[in-house]
């Protein structure tokens, strides 16, 4: 792809996904454009192997943007990063198509591994404020990680994670557009957990109530028959 051709797909992506972005002009203002330019000619340096020249347009990258994207990963098309500040993303991260982050997220490593050890993160994904992504291992297509989750394994196709360390909810298994992958919609586990306990409670006090009930019957016939 041609570089004009990419920035004006850059400009669209931006201005596709974020509503305070009211005209194209704006766009050459923000962190996600500029660091994705840096990234994008980081990129190719690090491919021909010009590792030092790599790393230093990127430090300027993070510089100017708050943003780390080692020169090392691989983005596709459609990456999109809101606001962005603190976003580390490592040198072996595989990033699909059609990708949102927002600020404060890491994909990185657990430090205790070689190669391959950053995350592989599918088409379509949403990664939520805050969420660390720890470890070599994929991020399913149409996957969403709430905000603050700590991601340390696998997470299929079409799920949910929240919490610390991050649970799965495995949704339907359709495609989600962008436009339904938002921060808030997202189940609460622990809530539903409470729910369940709470149903099971009350089924236990119900059968107590009926079993006493049972008892209290079964004495008045004793009696009724002693008495007899």
């Amino acid at each position: 792809m041609g570089f004009i051709k990419r920035i004006k797909e850059e400009i669209a992506v931006i201005r596709q996904r974020d509503p305070a972005i009211h005209s194209a002009m704006e766009v050459f203002l923000y962190p996600s454009f500029k660091v994705m330019l840096h990234y994008r000619i980081a990129h190719k340096l690090y491919l021909k192997k010009h590792y030092f020249l790599a790393r230093w347009v990127s430090q300027r990258g993070v510089r100017k943007t708050g943003i780390e994207i080692h020169p090392g990963a691989e983005i596709g098309k459609g990456f999109f990063i809101d606001h962005g500040n603190g976003v580390i993303i490592g040198e072996t991260t595989m990033i699909g198509d059609n990708v949102t982050l927002y600020q404060g997220v890491t994909l990185g490593g657990t430090g205790k591994e070689q190669g391959k050890r950053h995350p592989t993160v599918g088409n379509n994904v949403m990664i939520s404020a805050g969420a660390k992504v720890l470890g070599s291992f994929t991020i399913g297509d149409n996957s969403k990680i709430g905000a603050g989750s700590v991601v340390l394994e696998e997470v299929p196709p079409n799920s949910t994670v929240v919490g610390v360390p991050g649970r799965v909810v495995k949704r339907d298994n359709h495609a989600l557009p962008q436009e339904e992958l938002d921060q808030v919609n997202l189940p609460d586990p622990v809530k539903e957990d409470l729910s369940s306990l709470h149903h099971a409670n009350a089924e236990l006090t119900n059968r107590i109530i009926d079993l006493e009930r049972e008892l209290r019957v079964l004495k008045k016939q004793e009696k009724s028959d002693i008495g007899g």
